[in-house]
């Protein structure tokens, strides 16, 4: 076998990693040493993936936009095996009171009316100016602000299979615009809530970590650093192993439905592989808790997860997912979308600022702003987003706000299961699409009184300052 420069099959991934590698350094370099864009506090990775984007659309490099594209989809996958594996930490919660549910209703509302805004936009660009235009493309709105380039990446793919042209660029094209949201908007807000007198507490730079203990690190009980074989690798393998559990599922089922009936698999076997991340979560939490019954049956001597490396792990994939799928989009690919484009991202933003607004001042007694900021930086682009607004205003986490992000998308999986199947239906007619949007619409309804009329029996905030930080710096990058 050649091994060379001349076989690209060998070389073409790792000079593709390498790209990937330098980008990421470059921008934490510029990150350090530009005080401008410290002020903008942008991930790393969203800078990395704009550098790798600017760079392809001029020409100095080739990015392989297929094997970006193919990142995006494993590394969603594989980042949220890793958060679904980690053992059950106690935190910082609003103890008798729905402050959890009532937080997972408003990230589900907030696609809602994010689908919503955008099912009326690109139903009414279809039936006047462009006709042509896929009637769904609305709701990567959604997918792109609220759940990220990953989900954008596969929803848009699917979309491409039925018939949109472009989908998947124009998914990765919303979600980059996201970013730009989250990071631009959520710190020119700060400001001018900060000169209102909104905000009394500011960012005090002591140190660049947390003050952390060997407890941070690891649990009692754990399989040691390094045995026979390194606690790394044993974390790597679970997650491996998980996933190709899931494919073997995902294979499982879909095979099963193609020779139950051929005009049902058309309809659901895209989105099975497209939703591959919830069926790994799924299997993931399966695993967990049978990893927990092994240990107390004593058929494990030691805990096997370490949540640390967990955490970091699904950090890394989270990292690449978003470098990979920034630098993907093919912006010469939305010549004749760029109207659909600019309306549905202003109006995203815009929408989600003003809904947000709302419901965190009903929900978030105390700590309305905090809530507020939060909320929209991760609904905007991810989790990771979210802290890096929240630290600017609460640094050391004193308010339940980034508990509420991570305790919320927990619920708001389950709540925003039946969204994720709206999704895939609207797309194949014109007569599901509409029910698509009057559906959504009293969901969103059902939520909104939830959240509004719902009542618990009265906060009581428990705070457990050192967990909580590691609580949210380690499910800094989930979505």
């Amino acid at each position: 076998m050649d091994y060379s420069a001349a076989n690209p099959g060998v070389w073409n991934f790792i000079i593709q990693l390498g790209m990937i590698a330098g980008a990421v350094l470059v921008s934490q370099l510029l990150t350090s040493k530009v005080k401008f864009l410290r002020s903008l506090r942008m991930p790393i990775g969203v800078m990395a993936g704009f550098i790798l984007l600017v760079l392809k659309s001029v020409g100095v490099i080739r990015v392989n936009t297929q094997l970006m594209e193919i990142l995006v989809y494993h590394c969603i996958a594989l980042g949220f095996i890793a958060m679904s594996l980690r053992t059950t930490k106690e935190g910082k919660e609003e103890k008798g009171s729905l402050t959890g549910p009532k937080s997972g209703a408003i990230i589900v509302s907030t696609y809602l009316i994010q689908g919503i805004v955008g099912l009326i936009i690109s139903l009414g660009l279809a039936y006047t100016f462009m006709p042509d235009l896929f009637k769904a493309a609305g709701l990567l709105l959604p997918m792109g602000y609220g759940q990220g380039p990953g989900q954008a990446s596969n929803v848009g793919g699917t979309y491409e299979g039925l018939g949109f042209t472009n989908g998947q660029t124009f998914g990765l094209a919303i979600a980059a615009a996201g970013y730009i949201c989250a990071c631009l908007v959520g710190v020119i807000m700060i400001n001018v809530l900060s000169k209102k007198g909104k905000i009394s507490s500011k960012r005090v730079f002591t140190s660049d970590d947390p003050k952390t203990t060997v407890g941070d690190f690891q649990d009692n009980n754990e399989i040691p650093v390094s045995d026979s074989i390194d606690k790394l690798s044993v974390q790597v393998a679970f997650i491996l192993g998980v996933y190709f559990i899931t494919y073997l599922a995902m294979w499982g089922l879909t095979s099963g439905i193609s020779a139950i009936s051929e005009g049902l698999a058309n309809t659901v076997n895209s989105l099975i592989w497209g939703f591959n991340f919830i069926i790994a979560s799924v299997i993931a939490l399966i695993v967990k808790i049978l990893l927990k019954k092994a240990n107390q049956k004593k058929i494990f001597r030691r805990q096997q997860q370490n949540n640390y490396l967990l955490s970091r792990i699904s950090g890394f994939f989270f990292d690449i997912m978003i470098v990979a799928g920034i630098s993907a989009i093919e912006i010469e690919k939305l010549s004749g979308l760029w109207i659909p484009f600019i309306i549905i991202a202003v109006s995203g933003g815009i929408i989600t600022w003003l809904y947000l607004a709302f419901v965190c001042k009903k929900v978030y007694k105390g700590y309305y702003v905090e809530g507020l900021i939060s909320m929209y930086g991760m609904l905007t682009g991810t989790i990771s987003s979210g802290v890096l607004l929240l630290r600017e205003i609460d640094p050391e986490f004193k308010t339940p706000a980034s508990n509420n992000l991570v305790v919320g998308s927990s619920f708001g999986i389950i709540l925003g299961a039946p969204m994720l199947i709206l999704v895939g239906l609207a797309a194949q007619s014109t007569a599901l699409c509409f029910a698509t949007l009057g559906i959504i619409a009293v969901y969103f309804a059902a939520l909104l009184i939830f959240i509004l009329k719902a009542r618990g029996k009265g906060a009581k905030v428990s705070t457990d300052k050192t967990n909580d930080t590691i609580l949210a710096t380690d499910s800094s990058d989930a979505e």
